[in-house]
């Protein structure tokens, strides 16, 4: 098997919005979590799969996503 992980930092409230983004995309090839650290937070997203090729598709999968996000987020900001 093999295993990535995705470590965005930034604010709550922001790692709140992406998580949302990210959470109807296969939620079951992946787990993520939110963690509060020094007055901000990480998102953090652990991938699992059979082989590299299927992790790696995954974790492309992923950042698409949380690109689009983070600059639909940008523009409204």
């Amino acid at each position: 098997s093999a295993e990535g992980v995705i470590v965005w930092s930034g604010s709550l409230e922001r790692a709140r919005a992406l998580l949302a983004a990210v959470s109807p995309d296969d939620p079951g090839s992946f787990e993520a979590e939110i963690v509060e650290v020094d007055g901000g937070a990480e998102l953090r997203i652990q991938v699992v799969g059979d082989c590299l090729k299927t992790v790696r598709s995954t974790v492309d999968d992923l950042l698409a996503c949380l690109a689009a996000a983070e600059s639909s987020l940008d523009i409204t900001d």
